[in-house]
């Protein structure tokens, strides 16, 4: 399970902490989480949210681990390309993304952010592009794709769209939004297939059924081991053991 921090037991909620209070965390700990998500379809199985739900678990756990500030989600994203329109679909431009990002962290950096860690959970090139070129006066951004780090171990799939791996972690952490009666099994070309693992998905084939993959192999076993994977790649390699930037150190 992850680690608690030794003050607190649950995530550092931005949205519900008096002004004060954030200025006292800041001082101990500068850094700010800001958990981004999609509003797109992962198939008929899976909740519109599916990128949401993920970056915002984690998020809560990486916060209540770290004592680290927790930002309220960013619920809409750069979505994938699709030649079938879905309805719920929710999307922005990467420009837009990008104005909206800048705003954001250049209002929170005034109050005395230093680090921003950015969580999401999809690899599409333009949406990566928005959240990777942002701006600060002095403050660091860094940017997590949560897939960026290596599944074979796990046996699974590569984590392309809707398939076992984004199913598996929603039967992990959000098994009610899951309805495994309605998923598909869809396996692109070849071709497709390597734009897709290179995290650079072109456009979904009208054929798709709003997924890629094989949602059929996954399970609620699945999902705790890659969630724990994930999790621990991003507390070791982000958060543990490292002296975060303009903290105070008595």
């Amino acid at each position: 399970m992850p680690e608690r921090a030794s003050n607190h037991t649950g995530p550092l909620l931005l949205k519900y902490t008096p002004p004060q209070r954030v200025r006292d965390v800041l001082s101990r700990d500068p850094r700010l989480i800001i958990p981004v998500g999609t509003t797109e379809q992962h198939g008929a199985h899976l909740p519109l949210g599916c990128d949401t739900l993920i970056v915002e678990r984690l998020a809560d756990d990486l916060s209540a681990a770290f004592g680290v500030l927790r930002a309220p989600t960013v619920e809409y994203g750069v979505n994938t390309s699709t030649r079938t329109p879905y309805p719920g679909n929710a999307t922005v431009r990467r420009k837009t993304l990008h104005r909206f990002m800048n705003d954001l962290i250049g209002s929170w950096e005034e109050g005395g952010v230093d680090q921003f860690i950015i969580l999401t959970a999809h690899g599409y090139d333009p949406h990566q592009e928005a959240l990777s070129t942002l701006r600060t006066t002095h403050a660091s951004v860094r940017t997590v794709d949560i897939f960026a780090v290596p599944f074979t171990e796990d046996g699974a799939e590569i984590p392309i769209h809707g398939g076992e791996i984004d199913t598996s972690l929603l039967l992990y952490i959000a098994p009610e939004y899951v309805d495994l009666s309605l998923a598909r099994d869809f396996i692109p070309s070849a071709r497709r297939l390597r734009a897709y693992a290179r995290r650079a998905a072109g456009v979904l084939p009208k054929e798709s059924p709003g997924s890629l993959g094989r949602p059929s192999r996954a399970s609620v076993e699945k999902g705790r081991r890659l969630y724990h994977l994930i999790y621990e790649r991003i507390a070791t390699r982000v958060f543990r053991d490292a002296t975060p930037p303009g903290s105070r150190v008595s």
